[in-house]
């Protein structure tokens, strides 16, 4: 074992290294051992990016930056002026980069120690790109600045654009992102939480996948009957359910194929979640059924009662008669048949 000097000891000494690593626990984490999330705070107007005639100008801010093995670099700087625009390409289009840069010569060899920002000029281009600082740089970008093909580059033809800009938070903080890169990038833990302004709403990670309160998932029932039996066959059966709270939403339908076997007695389909149970919540919760077979459609209800231990029932009415309903199953209300389809939709509690 190792052993490392941990933080505010008395008469130890620390290196630039060690103390940057230690800062690793205050942002968020990227999901690598001793990584962080670099970036700007959110809602910091700092290091804000504009053109005036060709000169570039960001503001004084703070932020924090990253390199894989050495921890994290807190810069600050007061205005700036990173440089000039070149001057406009006669027939294509580029685009420049803005970043705020720490050279560190231990890492990158440059003979210095500081912390300013840096204009990076692209390269015109039918389809141009965003230019991409040395690899051995530590920086995190600010903004992109578009230049026509036409108007010198002046603010009349060049435009600051800041969906580049990236932000971070302390761990635990609900991240606000944006980009298309942000938005798809999974999360390091389950139950991280952000906030996806493409969306206008918070979402959290459940290990696979970002979800919010209220997102529709696929949802497939297994289909089966009392007596047994029953099988899908070549038939489709498919399903959608939200949860918000404690409350479920689920809707399918079911078409009966030739190879599909009804089985004896009446049909269940599997739910999403189980339902709730106890005293003034555990009663059977009631939805919308329509089954159409032959030309016929039969009215009813999904029926889901906690005492089926998790799976609904359907109900159709059989006749004109007020009191003339049964289950469905392979016979009631009709004959089962090939094409024939039933609908459901039903909100209940669950735990």
């Amino acid at each position: 074992m190792v052993a490392t000097d941990p933080l505010w000891e008395p008469s130890l000494s620390y290196d630039e290294t060690e103390l940057r690593k230690m800062d690793s626990a205050l942002v968020m984490a990227d999901g690598t051992a001793l990584g962080s999330r670099a970036g700007v705070r959110p809602g910091d107007a700092g290091f804000a990016v504009s053109l005036a005639g060709t000169t570039v100008n960001v503001t004084a801010g703070t932020a924090t930056l990253t390199r894989a093995g050495q921890g994290v670099y807190r810069a600050q700087l007061a205005a700036t002026s990173p440089g000039t625009l070149a001057a406009a390409n006669a027939s294509f289009a580029r685009i420049d980069l803005v970043y705020l840069r720490v050279w560190d010569t231990a890492v990158d060899s440059s003979g210095l120690r500081k912390a300013d920002t840096v204009l990076l000029t692209g390269t015109p281009s039918g389809s141009p790109a965003v230019p991409t600082p040395g690899a051995t740089e530590i920086y995190i970008p600010l903004a992109t600045i578009n230049v026509p093909s036409t108007g010198g580059g002046g603010t009349g033809a060049a435009t600051v654009s800041t969906a580049i800009r990236q932000v971070t938070v302390a761990p635990g903080g609900i991240l606000p992102v944006s980009s298309t890169v942000d938005i798809a990038a999974p999360g390091t833990y389950t139950g991280q939480a952000r906030y996806n302004l493409a969306r206008n709403m918070p979402e959290y990670w459940n290990g696979t996948a970002w979800y919010a309160q209220g997102d529709w998932s696929s949802f497939t029932p297994t289909f089966t009957a009392l007596g047994g039996g029953a099988s899908i066959g070549n038939g489709t059966i498919y399903s959608r359910w939200h949860r918000f709270g404690n409350t479920v939403y689920w809707h399918g339908e079911m078409t009966i194929g030739s190879t599909t076997n009804g089985g004896t007695n009446l049909w269940f389909l599997s739910m999403p979640t189980l339902q709730a149970t106890g005293t003034g919540i555990g009663f059977t919760r009631l939805g919308p059924c329509n089954y159409i077979s032959g030309g016929n459609n039969y009215v009813g209800l999904v029926s889901c009662n906690p005492a089926d231990g998790g799976k609904a029932t359907l109900i159709a009415k059989t006749s004109f008669s007020s009191t003339s309903f049964d289950n469905i199953s392979a016979i009631n209300p009709t004959a089962m048949v090939t094409g024939a389809k039933i609908s459901w939709s039903v909100e209940y509690e669950a735990p």
